[in-house]
């Protein structure tokens, strides 16, 4: 199983929101110069995760994002589910016999995913964690 650009991206995005949350909405154009990425696959992005409820847009002249949801309230698989879809680890059709292990190794990893919340990987980031990266 490999997480897409989508899912690392969208991790990203709403990292940096977290991070620099403070009132202001933020540009999506501040956070692509923030954190080297496309502000066009931004864009993208930003939509699914608006419709989740993670985020919400804010128009006008000084316009851009916010969070909607307090970021101890938003998990890792929460946006990873939201941008990738299910998390699938082979292909049901296949069917080896060892579908016992599939779904614990699934189980595990969505454990994983659903324990760390956006303010853990802001914590980290700040932290200069290494871990951090592993998540991201």
């Amino acid at each position: 199983m490999k997480i897409s650009t989508k899912g690392r991206y969208g991790l990203m995005l709403l990292v940096d929101l977290a991070t620099n949350e403070g009132g202001s909405p933020i540009s999506l154009k501040s956070v692509a110069e923030r954190q080297s990425l496309s502000e066009h696959y931004l864009e993208q992005l930003i939509a699914p995760l608006r419709n989740a409820g993670f985020v919400r847009s804010i128009r006008g002249a000084y316009g851009g994002y916010v969070l909607a949801k307090p970021k101890h309230d938003i998990t890792a698989a929460d946006i990873i589910l939201t941008l990738e879809g299910p998390l699938t680890i082979v292909d049901e059709e296949f069917e080896d016999g060892l579908g016992e292990l599939w779904d614990k190794l699934r189980t595990s990893i969505l454990d994983v995913l659903n324990s760390i919340t956006l303010e853990d990987l802001v914590e980290m980031r700040n932290r200069g964690d290494h871990a951090y990266m592993f998540y991201i």
